[in-house]
């Protein structure tokens, strides 16, 4: 099974050989064609899909745009030959499901860290919150506690807590308006043949690697 980098083995994943230069949208990713060499270059196939799709996210248009006629010339040249385009289009499938599973793995470790992050910020306050009891208690005039690195400074402010917002007197309230489309009924709407100004219904088919 090919690979492009280490990832956690739940995750399916394709080979990391250095590959061919991309130049130019005339397909520079070639082979012989034949199926053995196909498998022999799978790892360089996959590799170089995948150096391609790095460029798909590049802030420059032209590299996107350069990038994409690459792919699309890569599958093309194969218009002819079936085992080939298979070949192809199987080694890009790979690369597809590898970035897919890393950024599933990412977004766990975000999860986890945001979780982490979280635990530690909460630690923080409580201790924080401690030392000002005990230090307040002992001296509960001071505005400033200094030590011999640090220093803790106390600033006031004023807010206002609403303890009942049903209670208050129309006066006091601030009335906000808002509107939102009800897309549920301008689909039926639309579906039996009445036209909405604004409004259209759009058909879209989506596609899944098995």
């Amino acid at each position: 099974m090919p690979v492009l980098t280490p990832i956690p083995a739940a995750q399916a994943t394709a080979p990391a050989v250095a590959a061919p230069e991309a130049a130019g949208p005339a397909c520079s990713i070639r082979h012989s064609g034949s199926l053995w060499q196909l498998g022999i270059e799978a790892q360089e196939l996959t590799t170089a899909i995948g150096q391609l799709a790095e460029q798909l996210e590049a802030d420059d248009d032209d590299t996107r745009n350069q990038a994409l006629a690459e792919l699309e010339a890569f599958l093309l040249a194969e218009e002819g030959n079936k085992q080939a385009l298979a070949a192809k289009a199987d080694a890009t499938c790979w690369v597809i499901e590898h970035l897919r599973g890393q950024a599933a793995y990412r977004q766990q470790q975000a999860k986890r860290l945001t979780e982490l992050s979280r635990s530690d910020a909460s630690r923080a306050d409580s201790l924080e919150e401690s030392l000002v009891l005990v230090l307040t208690r002992l001296q509960p005039a001071a505005a400033r506690f200094s030590f011999t690195n640090h220093e803790l400074r106390s600033t006031r402010s004023t807010s206002v807590a609403i303890e009942n917002e049903a209670l208050l007197d129309p006066e006091w309230l601030a009335v906000k308006t808002t509107f939102q489309a009800d897309k549920t009924a301008i689909k039926a709407a639309l579906k039996a043949g009445q036209k909405i100004t604004g409004a259209q219904l759009i058909s879209r088919r989506s596609w899944r690697i098995c």
